[in-house]
């Protein structure tokens, strides 16, 4: 019998408000907003946070590194290693990396199908639709996966990289978690846009005076306030007659007028909004296009957290279900899968020759271990380690080495 950590029943009765909302349905919001994953992806900080971490993934180069010793070395001829390369005979490794991050962080779980040969060797890594995958768990407190309701694949078949989990088996859907949240930042998107669809672009109000040289005005009839309603509307009103210029009779007059506090605390309000979705996936504000707090003198500061404290969480769960699912359990304590980030976490030139040459200078870095950093042949000659002058005596002996016989003596004389 198999219970399913989704629905928290039996998988043969699921809710079906919570399955309409994984297939794509609706969740009504506290704003009053219908919030559907589709939905969301049109609020453009939470598309820029989902696509910026999953280009800036695929983008890495991934590779299988067998552990000899203190050292570590390239593995080729592994079919894990042929997987890494080739996903499948369709996708490249960055557009497969790219869709898992995008099904991961938009839904909370990626799924792939693990092909296999008659040996049980991975072969290939199908992409499964997330929202026809239900998990199971099964008597053994495994996770089994049910797709299209056919029979359940263990999960030996099954890629499966989750985002923040409450159950252990399956990632929560940020669309859900903060539905709250994206649905206020629609809801203050569609007010914007009717106040400019249905307002008046002059910079000012229109003021008829009470009495003219004396004489005191008559109220206008309410047929003449309708016609020159109209007639305003229709020649000033709309994004297209924007600034025009106002022809004004029967004593109107025109008064300019600056932002309204209600405007200002619109546009403040979007500005919370999308602040509050970067959050969602702990997203630098200047990744997304905020930059009221962002300086020439700490940007590239912020890009290095980006990748130490939003990125590399993503890249670790990557790296560790690929080993889990892709590697054998007695290959694990040899083989291990690794996402360079060394080219993300790279300063400016003037910073990286300055650390160059300090590693250089004290012996850490050789030239050869400094130009494959930055992608350049190695030199004949280069794998020298330098070491200061200070660190070793005139005729070369290391200070900590053990002093000869000879220099014993010589020491002797000079202090008797």
């Amino acid at each position: 019998m198999f219970m399913s950590q989704q629905f928290g029943q039996s998988a043969a009765s699921p809710d079906p408000g919570w399955l309409s909302s994984l297939l794509g349905g609706a969740a009504k919001s506290a704003a009053g907003v219908a919030v559907s994953p589709n939905k969301a992806l049109s609020i453009t900080t939470y598309q820029a946070c989902i696509t910026l971490l999953a280009e800036s993934l695929a983008q890495l180069p991934c590779e299988l590194y067998r552990r000899n010793g203190d050292q570590r070395e390239r593995v080729t001829d592994h079919p894990v290693a042929r997987l890494l390369r080739q996903p499948n005979g369709w996708q490249t490794p960055f557009e497969f990396n790219e869709g898992t991050q995008i099904a991961a962080a938009h839904g909370g779980n990626a799924y792939s199908y693990i092909e296999r040969d008659r040996a049980g060797r991975p072969v290939a890594l199908l992409p499964l639709d997330t929202g026809k995958v239900s998990v199971l768990r099964g008597a053994d407190s495994l996770p089994y996966y049910q797709f299209e309701g056919q029979e359940p694949m263990p999960a030996r078949m099954v890629h499966h990289v989750r985002w923040f989990s409450l159950n252990g088996y399956t990632g929560v859907s940020p669309v859900q978690l903060h539905c709250d949240s994206l649905g206020l930042a629609l809801a203050t998107h569609g007010h914007a846009s009717a106040v400019f669809a249905n307002g008046t672009h002059l910079a000012g109000v229109l003021e008829r005076p009470a009495e003219v040289g004396g004489q005191e005005l008559k109220p206008l009839s309410p047929e003449r306030v309708r016609q020159i309603k109209a007639a305003w509307k229709a020649e000033y009103a709309g994004r297209d007659n924007a600034m025009k210029v106002a022809l004004l009779q029967e004593g109107i007059n025109f008064r300019p007028l600056s932002m309204t506090n209600a405007d200002a605390q619109l546009i403040d309000a979007r500005k919370l909004s999308a602040l509050e979705v970067a959050q969602i996936f702990k997203m630098p504000p200047h990744k997304v296009g905020l930059l009221d707090r962002a300086t020439n003198n700490n940007i590239e500061h912020q890009g290095i957290e980006y990748v130490i404290y939003c990125l590399m969480p993503w890249i670790k769960r990557h790296e560790q279900a690929r080993m889990r699912d892709l590697l054998l359990p007695s290959e694990r304590g040899e083989l291990y899968i690794e996402f360079n980030v060394s080219g993300l976490l790279r300063g400016d030139t003037q910073s990286r020759y300055a650390a160059y040459a300090i590693g250089r200078q004290w012996g850490w870095l050789s030239a050869n271990d400094i130009r494959r950093l930055e992608n350049l042949p190695p030199i004949p000659g280069g794998d020298v380690y330098m070491q200061p002058l200070n660190m070793v005596d005139t005729r070369g002996a290391s200070l900590q080495g053990k002093p000869d016989a000879k220099a014993l003596a010589e020491v002797e004389s000079i202090l008797q």
